[in-house]
């Protein structure tokens, strides 16, 4: 029940969930601000476990209808879009109230409201079924997450113009989708809604997508994702979208300057990012200071410049991943406790759960030569890899990056299948400063995936036996 408690954290989503889960098993008395109807944020309720649910099942339905009878499975299919949409709620159902199995099984309050932090030690709620109460916490978490950056001149209505919220509940599938924006997000929206039967067209304001990722890696992507039926619009802004009760009608121009064009489609799919979700918590009247960005300026115990409040996750700088803020909240729920607590930002992985996926860990070829550190590189292509040969999923390589004086490990890049689950075998190694030589030195089971991951690591070496 509200009253005084050791911590407070304001948002239930990944990093506000495990920070508390975690404060309460070391002993401190702990309750969660949260307004939505369910736990778990962005990620659980309309991110990450949706839209993988989608992207799992529409990969299956692909795969049944375009690749099985390659290997000898013959087969009538149709699409059931709302037993798959149901799928999707089951699987966001499941979740959410497991956390609220395990928030009552560690003694965490959830106080259902709006929280804005009203002074220090105090957070004002106001509460979801009406009136106003007080938590006194002698330290405050911000952990409230981020929202949809949105593009001047194009009104997401959820509709006809969505956000990736919008995304995961059409109704049924488009013919046409635009998708702004070439990141992560876009990209695994646009694959499941393709692999529906969707034309996918991608307007990107850079010359490459996913910006950030290995350069090498990001061609091939790409590439790949060409070939599969996702058309590319790069180097191209949008100046406005009009819509109409036919559809949307898109305005591009290169963003280098040049003739504007105009792209038609049934859906557009605003994703060109997101931003710190920081309005109306206070935060400027509890002197909370905030860096050009809009993020919470945080120190190396994530306090911020208000004393007894810290803020972890979306709000402040680093990758906006929900592992990231996970790590954060019990880091910092550690620290509260008068324990050590760290994240290793080097070892953060990322990926993109398209068919194939990319994963990635650690510094690219582009962050090393720009740093002028000297390294060699491991490169091996899931073509010569047996069990993606039996598995027919051939696309992508493992790429390898260590110092060329210590060996160590300095980043890995995966584009092919299952590169989400292998890349965990390097980030492990990566934290445990292991060397290119510990991976090439361990025996792989074969025939498996990760095999492609050793032999990588043996090419740092010059050293590839199996191809």
């Amino acid at each position: 029940m509200p009253g005084q408690y050791d911590v407070a954290f304001i948002g239930g989503g990944p990093g506000g969930y495990n920070g508390a889960i975690r404060a309460a098993q070391l002993g401190l008395k702990t309750a969660v601000v949260e307004k939505t109807a369910t736990l778990g944020g962005t990620c659980l309720n309309v991110g990450c476990i949706p839209s993988k649910a989608l992207l799992h099942a529409s990969a299956r339905f692909e795969e049944a209808v375009r690749h099985f009878p390659a290997i000898g499975i013959r087969a009538e299919l149709t699409l059931d879009l709302p037993a798959m949409m149901n799928h999707r709620a089951k699987t966001v159902e499941g979740l959410t109230k497991g956390i609220e199995f395990l928030f009552k099984k560690n003694k965490i309050d959830w106080i259902k409201g709006t929280g804005r932090i009203a002074g220090a030690g105090k957070v004002a709620v106001t509460l979801t079924a009406g009136g106003e109460d007080q938590l006194d916490a002698k330290s405050i978490v911000i952990a409230t997450g981020s929202e949809v950056m949105k593009i001047p001149g194009v009104v997401i209505d959820e509709r006809r113009i969505v956000s990736s919220t919008g995304a995961l509940t059409l109704p049924g599938v488009p013919p046409r989708m635009i998708v702004i924006g070439g990141g992560y997000i876009g990209l695994e929206m646009g694959s499941v809604w393709r692999r529906l039967g969707s034309q996918v067209t991608v307007v990107e304001f850079l010359d490459r997508i996913t910006p950030g990722m290995d350069a090498e890696v990001s061609k091939q992507f790409q590439r790949i994702l060409t070939k599969q039926g996702m058309a590319f619009k790069l180097g191209m802004k949008v100046v406005g979208a009009d819509v109409s009760s036919s559809g949307v009608k898109v305005k591009i121009e290169p963003a280098a300057g040049g003739a504007p064009e105009t792209l038609e489609a049934d859906v557009v799919l605003v994703s060109i990012g997101r931003k710190p979700h920081t309005a109306g918590l206070g935060l400027e009247a509890a002197g909370v200071a905030m860096d050009a960005r809009g993020r919470i300026v945080t120190d190396g115990h994530y306090r911020t410049s208000a004393p007894g409040i810290f803020a972890i996750g979306d709000v402040i700088a680093g990758p906006m991943l929900a592992h990231k803020a996970e790590d954060e909240g019990m880091a910092l729920a550690e620290l509260l406790a008068g324990k050590a607590g760290h994240v290793n930002y080097d070892t953060i992985p990322g990926v993109v759960y398209t068919a194939p996926e990319v994963a990635t860990v650690g510094k690219t070829e582009e962050e090393l030569k720009a740093a002028g550190v000297e390294y060699r590189v491991g490169k091996f292509p899931f073509t010569a890899n047996a069990r993606a040969k039996t598995i027919a999923d051939t696309d992508g390589f493992v790429k390898i990056l260590a110092d060329a004086k210590t060996d160590r490990v300095l980043g890995c890049h995966i584009i092919g299948p299952e590169a989400g689950n292998m890349i965990a075998e390097v980030a492990l190694g990566m934290e445990l400063g292991a060397s290119a030589e510990d991976i090439a030195r361990t025996c792989h089971a074969h025939p498996t995936l990760p095999e492609a991951v050793r032999q990588a690591a043996m090419g740092v070496d010059g050293r590839i036996t199996q191809m």
